[in-house]
């Protein structure tokens, strides 16, 4: 294994040698999956969704209800194994939320049943429209997203109750495409921020203004990080916290372990790929097979990126950034804003970068000086596996 260490603050010095000692690979089998062939864990429920049931119990594809809410609504206890099958459609839904979350060792899981193998009868795409329900458009408005989630008081017009996307722990979310509002697929824990918080998310679309997925803030579990598998994730504005990938956590020392894996992801936005979210305390991201996509390479005397991986208001020397075999394009490589302080990172494998001409490509990064184009062949949303 070759691994490079960036010149990093103390701080985080002592972390190649404790990731050396646990697993080269963080996020093994999941045991905990109720879809998996291995699965051992307690066997839940089973509540369907398809706009051709009778919307009664959703204990059929017959009976199944119409609308996702109701299911995640009919959940009956927090001890895991739970499905909620998603028929393929559109439903014109926003803020989602659920009573119950999974447990250690039996996860819960929303997927759609993209290629019919599940049952519904049909195929194509599961899409979950967070547009305005009057029929107006895309709403993007501050704690309009797919998953609920808000803060009383934000702004004159946020008054209803803070509300958290703690119940949403342990939960694995599959092939979905999420998107009409400020976010895709984000989980803020608002006034639960500082709780332990595990979501597994895979071959999903997420599109939102803010951010196309992303998390915050919890602190981390070693043996249970937060993944984004084989994930599309675009942020549609360049403006603030904003980014394909936006990542908080308020852990209280520098862990040693991820609290987010992504794995052979696309990651896309205007200004940046990752936003690191203020007020984060010693974040950990890992990123293996994926590209980093920003789409604005304008000159430095007019209005440049602020970085394919940004953290402008939360300090960057509390963030450590471990890449495997990705390609990143745009303007420049870390932003930082105003900080003197930098981002702490190691490489492993084949770590490249297409980047302005004038910028520089940290140390560990392969600079690319001819256009990526396989990598930018991904602009495009997969189609459902």
């Amino acid at each position: 294994m070759k691994l490079r260490l960036s010149r990093v603050d103390l701080r985080w010095a002592v972390w190649p040698l404790l990731s050396l000692l646990a697993s080269s690979n963080p996020v093994a089998a999941a045991p905990w999956d109720p879809a998996a062939a291995d699965y051992a864990g307690r066997k839940g429920v089973t509540v369907y969704v398809s706009k051709q049931g009778d919307n009664t119990d959703g204990s059929s594809w017959q009976k199944g209800f119409h609308t996702i809410q109701a299911a995640l609504l009919a959940v009956p206890d927090d001890k895991g194994g739970h499905r909620i099958v998603v028929r393929p459609d559109t439903y014109a839904e926003a803020n989602l939320y659920t009573r119950q979350k999974g447990a250690a060792g039996a996860y819960n899981l929303l997927i759609g049943d993209c290629d019919g193998s599940l049952g519904s009868g049909a195929t194509g795409r599961v899409v979950i429209d967070s547009s305005d329900p009057e029929s107006k458009g895309f709403k993007s408005f501050d704690w309009w997203s797919t998953i609920r989630a808000t803060t009383k008081g934000w702004s004159p017009e946020h008054t209803d109750a803070t509300f958290s996307s703690i119940t949403w722990d342990r939960w694995i979310l599959r092939n979905l495409y999420a998107t009409g509002g400020d976010a895709g697929l984000f989980w803020d824990l608002t006034d639960q921020s500082g709780s332990g918080f595990t979501v597994v998310v895979e071959d999903c679309v997420g599109i939102g203004r803010a951010f196309g997925g992303g998390l915050g803030y919890p602190v981390v579990r070693e043996a249970e990080p937060s993944v984004f598998r084989r994930c599309w994730l675009m942020s549609l504005d360049w403006w603030g916290d904003a980014g394909g990938l936006a990542v908080g956590a308020h852990n209280a020392s520098p862990p040693s372990a991820p609290d987010v894996v992504c794995e052979d992801c696309t990651l896309v936005g205007p200004d940046n790929a990752v936003q690191i979210l203020y007020p984060s305390r010693y974040v950990r991201l890992k990123l293996k097979d994926c590209r980093l996509l920003v789409l604005n390479f304008s000159q430095p005397r007019g209005t440049p990126s602020s970085g394919i991986i940004c953290s402008e208001v939360a300090d960057p020397k509390l963030v450590q950034m471990d890449f495997e075999d990705c390609v990143l394009a745009g303007y420049k490589v870390f932003g930082t804003g105003k900080h003197t302080s930098q981002f702490s990172y190691t490489t492993k494998g084949k770590v490249q970068a297409y980047v302005q001409f004038e910028q520089p490509v940290p140390e560990g990064f392969e600079r690319l000086g001819l256009w990526p184009v396989t990598a930018f062949d991904r602009l495009q949303p997969p189609l459902p596996r």
